[in-house]
């Protein structure tokens, strides 16, 4: 009796076509399955099937003194895929909550998930439907707590925190599938963890990167924590824009450029062929259409008085046996905002 055919002996373009379908949260594990699937989730072939079946967008947050200013950045429509230009559009969103400026937030598929607390202790969440921009309320925590970081790993948002009027850490999961939560480890290291910090989920685990390049990864699993710090005597290199794609943390310091992180060498090497990049200090980034979407703020040049300018670049990420190359298009001019206000959120959300 002969063994029915393996997924391994299906032809490229059919394994190609199934691979394209996998949700990117997942591709981590797909890639622990073999090398052969992790060649095929990094290659430019899957990228262009994927841009076929969906629709990227990027939520991009600005904040202020006067509260946050959202804009969405989208394909123009009718127009060929490969030559189109992006339209940066100011949008009104209506947070529900009145009383909260900053909430942790985080995106899976078309939906972003906005966690109360970065201030006063809440226990709200609110869930958006980035394709009718409407709001629904999502299940409250356990009890009122200060967000720290979120993260999502899998279908789950992990929320580390601090309960109100306690004085340890707490980290409780929310599995956006079953629309059930559940307490987690605590991280190990639980004072490093204690102010905010900007967070992307990497290697299935939540990673918190400093501005001063120090940098955190939780493993949800058991609570244990690995530090991915940068080799300098310089505790100020002001870290801003971060973004995984295809499971490759990347991260843009201001003095070096646009670095990955080795996990098998252990240290963060610099995306070559970028040298042209130009060395800026705001960044914002996010995977858009297989590309690294690198969004900047120029006070220097083009709008005068209260406003400055917004840039974007798309960078083609390659990862080879001796690193990353990276390719860079074009600059383009994306349109202004405010000069008191800074990036604070890029999400990327497909439909």
């Amino acid at each position: 009796m002969s063994s029915p055919p393996s997924f391994s002996s299906l032809p490229i373009d059919i394994v190609l076509e199934i691979l394209a379908r996998v949700p990117k949260r997942f591709h981590p594990t797909v890639s622990c399955v073999s090398k052969n699937f992790r060649r095929l989730l990094r290659s430019p072939e899957i990228h262009k099937i994927r841009s076929l079946l969906r629709k990227d967008s990027l939520f991009i947050c600005f904040v202020g003194k006067t509260g946050a200013q959202w804009f969405t950045l989208r394909r123009a429509e009718n127009n060929n895929p490969t030559t189109e230009k992006n339209r940066f559009v100011s949008i009104d969103l209506a947070f529900p909550s009145q009383t909260e400026q900053e909430p942790c937030v985080v995106a899976i598929g078309p939906e972003i998930f906005f966690i109360c607390g970065s201030f006063n202790p809440s226990s709200a969440m609110w869930i958006l439907d980035s394709r009718t921009g409407t709001f629904r309320q999502g299940p409250s925590s356990r009890a009122d707590r200060l967000c720290r970081s979120v993260g999502v790993v899998g279908n789950k948002v992990y929320v580390i925190g601090i309960y109100r009027d306690a004085d340890e850490m707490h980290v409780e999961s929310f599995d956006v599938k079953t629309l059930t939560s559940e307490l987690a480890p605590v991280p190990e290291d639980q004072g490093w963890w204690w102010s905010s910090a900007p967070t992307v989920s990497w290697n299935r685990k939540v990673c918190a990167l400093r501005v001063s390049g120090n940098a955190r990864c939780y493993d949800p699993i058991d609570g244990s924590c690995e530090s991915l710090g940068l080799a300098t005597k310089d505790k100020w290199l002001w870290r801003t824009g971060a973004c995984v794609m295809n499971n490759v943390l990347y991260v843009y310091y201001a003095r070096f450029g646009l670095m990955w992180y080795d996990y098998e060498m252990r240290l963060w090497r610099v995306v070559s062929g970028l040298s042209h990049l130009k060395k800026v200090r705001s960044v914002a980034m996010a995977e858009y259409y297989g590309k690294l979407a690198f969004l900047w703020e120029d006070e220097e040049v083009g709008v005068s008085g209260e406003m400055k300018e917004v840039w974007c670049r798309m960078i083609a990420l390659e990862r080879k046996e001796e690193g990353v190359d990276g390719m860079a298009e074009a600059s383009q001019l994306l349109g202004s905002v405010l000069r008191g206000y800074r990036f604070h959120h890029c999400l990327s959300v497909s439909d």
